[in-house]
């Protein structure tokens, strides 16, 4: 089992994309991502009342599910490694995508965990569910003192406010190297994630990535 999911992975991997899971994993929680940070914008002008603790649960119960996405795509990413593409040897340049990513995994864990506390610092707290499936309990706040609990609640909030301002920017930063290395760099990173389909390596400027045993033809002059 373990040597065929090598096999399939590899095949991807030598003509420089990710497999169709990890393709799967990048889109649907870029798409979840977006969802939240503007429905995060949006809720905060909602009257204080019913619809707006209806509002930060959902918020919350969609982070949670953002998590455990998150755990999922970080364990399938050490089990089958993506490829080694034109954004692996940029030098410092390829050190600063490398530590974008690492952020975008720290942010996924941090924003959910600082939602979930301050969800659960509410009085009386309230059980989320994962998915809209599995209840998943507050966290163990209610035997501490109303200042513990606005204190937990305050810090948690500040904390969530700086990950989510820090991922509102790295999106479009993102966003923009992609679209650099496609239409600027003409290289195959974006082109690696991608749906793939038929003759996708052929490109009206020309190969964009040649498996490894064969050698990549030069580039017409003036592309």
């Amino acid at each position: 089992m373990r040597e065929t999911l090598a096999e399939w992975a590899e095949d991807h991997r030598s003509r420089g994309r990710y497999t169709p899971v990890g393709v799967a994993f990048h889109w649907i929680m870029a798409a979840v991502v977006i969802y939240q940070l503007v429905f995060g914008w949006m809720m905060q002008r909602y009257p204080v009342g019913a619809d707006k603790l209806d509002a930060y649960r959902l918020h919350s119960e969609v982070g949670l599910t953002l998590l455990l996405l998150g755990a999922l795509r970080l364990l399938w990413r050490l089990m089958v490694p993506g490829p080694i593409n034109a954004a692996d040897r940029m030098g410092w340049k390829t050190t600063v995508a490398h530590g974008m990513h690492a952020l975008f995994y720290a942010l996924f864990v941090i924003l959910p965990l600082t939602g979930w506390i301050m969800w659960s610092s509410i009085d009386p707290p309230m059980p989320l569910s994962l998915a809209g499936i599995v209840e998943v309990p507050p966290m163990p706040f209610a035997d501490l003192t109303p200042e513990w609990r606005t204190w937990l609640l305050d810090s948690a909030e500040d904390a969530h406010v700086a990950g989510v301002v820090l991922l509102t920017l790295l999106v479009p930063a993102h966003a923009v190297a992609a679209i650099k290395h496609h239409f600027w760099d003409r290289d195959d990173v974006l082109e690696g994630m991608l749906p793939e389909v038929p003759d996708d390596q052929v490109h009206p400027a020309g190969p964009k990535h040649t498996p490894p045993q064969l050698e990549a033809p030069a580039r017409a002059t003036g592309d």
